[in-house]
């Protein structure tokens, strides 16, 4: 017989766990001390090392006790309806992570305003998602959407590119009262165009079509995207075209010279 302190050290399982699997009849020692502690056999042992993986495995206390009483229980149903739970469970906190993942990279786009990122994913969670793709197929090629949609960066995203596109959009918007000539609003907008050709090199007519839609409210929200505020866009925009202009106008000096 091993004393229950003994069972707690082996086992890492308190006392008081224990005592209370005792009193509620889940497993009961064998036998007590003269001074009243309990003690535990090695078949208790047993039932003891049953109960700690049927908890690993999600069964409540109440369902390990009806198992491991019931001569009759039928272990194969059992095992598949707590199959079913967990593999919903999981769905569930995938999409868990997921909300918790577009609501961090939102909090950094917004600079760090979470209200204003509630609400823009609150939105984006009230639309209505069975309109989404019925919208994405008259908008872009099945080539567009099978090989090039998956490229975008995604607000739920954990990959470096999604990430760096999180961050180049919350280092724009921190920057909106620059001047979109500034350096360093250049220096962004070069960043953006550099992954736009090294992840959509040859994509022009979907990128165009995208940032056309972008520029649309009502068009985004129907494709799911993050709302991105007007005035955003066009301070983007408007730094594009001064980045293109420069990038024009060097390449005809470069022409004059030679």
């Amino acid at each position: 017989m091993i004393h229950i302190k003994e069972v707690a050290k082996q086992t890492k399982i308190t006392v008081r766990t224990l005592r209370y699997y005792d009193q509620t009849g889940l497993l009961t020692a064998s036998s007590k001390t003269e001074g009243g502690h309990r003690l535990y056999s090695e078949e208790d042992l047993k039932k003891l090392q049953s109960i700690q993986f049927l908890k690993e495995m999600g069964y409540s206390l109440q369902d390990i006790r009806d198992m491991l009483s019931d001569s009759k229980w039928d272990w194969s149903i059992s095992l598949k309806s707590q199959l079913v739970y967990i593999m919903e469970e999981q769905a569930r906190l995938k999409s868990i992570e997921s909300s918790l993942r577009e609501l961090i990279n939102g909090i950094a786009v917004e600079g760090g305003n979470h209200h204003i990122a509630i609400q823009k994913l609150i939105q984006l969670w009230n639309q209505n998602k069975k309109r989404l793709l019925p919208f994405k197929e008259r908008m872009f090629k099945d080539k567009e959407i099978e090989e090039v949609w998956t490229r975008l960066p995604k607000m739920n995203g954990e990959d470096p590119d999604s990430l760096e596109w999180i961050a180049l959009l919350g280092q724009i918007k921190r920057h909106m009262e620059d001047d979109p000539a500034s350096s360093r609003v250049q220096g962004i907008i070069r960043r953006m165009l550099e992954k736009q050709v090294e992840e959509f090199k040859d994509e022009d007519e979907f990128i165009d079509k995208l940032w056309d839609i972008r520029k649309c409210p009502n068009q985004s929200e129907m494709l799911g995207l993050y709302p991105i505020e007007k005035e955003v866009l066009d301070f983007m925009e408007r730094a594009y075209h001064i980045h293109i202009s420069s990038l024009q106008g060097s390449s005809s000096e470069q022409g004059g010279v030679s």
